[in-house]
């Protein structure tokens, strides 16, 4: 495969990781993961919470295609979506993990409309504690944070707090 073509297939699967993202957080980690995925919807007490490990579920695949594309023989096609998740992956870490929950602390204020809508958007997501009655399941493509608010004002179910973690009614 051409240096094009392994650049789109792994400009590709970045984009398309977006989906992936979106169903597994909304039909997994919100149904049966829930029981790994309810630490991150509570306040952390240290630096690690039980969700982390889906960091590393989600890291096998990307591992195992860089491996067999380097070095087992399975060809280019490989590598260049194994580097492509590895790439959603590290853009995830930095947007979600660092800039939105600050687990590495900074003073960066999101000012661009779409960071304010990505961030506002999972802080929107975060205003529920329970797996049912959540809004915005996507991460880097979000809907507007007036369209959520009114989904959340709409529902009964799910405890809502508010953005400093106590209940309350989301902002």
């Amino acid at each position: 495969m051409s240096f094009l073509g392994l650049a789109a297939l792994f400009l590709l699967t970045v984009a398309l990781m977006e989906g992936f993202a979106y169903v597994m957080h909304r039909w997994v980690m919100h149904g049966p993961g829930w029981f790994l995925h309810a630490s991150h919807h509570r306040p952390r007490k240290g630096n690690w919470e039980l969700n982390d490990l889906y960091f590393v579920i989600f890291a096998a695949p990307s591992i195992l295609l860089l491996l067999g594309g380097v070095q087992l023989g399975w060809g280019d096609w490989a590598t260049a979506i194994g580097a492509g998740i590895a790439a959603y992956g590290a853009i995830y870490l930095g947007f979600h993990d660092i800039i939105v929950h600050q687990r590495v602390k900074h003073r960066y204020v999101a000012r661009s409309p779409y960071m304010k809508r990505i961030v506002q958007a999972h802080r929107l997501h975060h205003v529920v504690e329970t797996r049912e009655g959540n809004v915005s399941f996507g991460f880097l493509v979000a809907p507007r944070p007036e369209d959520l608010k009114r989904q959340l004002a709409s529902m009964e179910t799910g405890r809502l707090r508010d953005a400093k973690g106590a209940p309350g009614q989301p902002g």
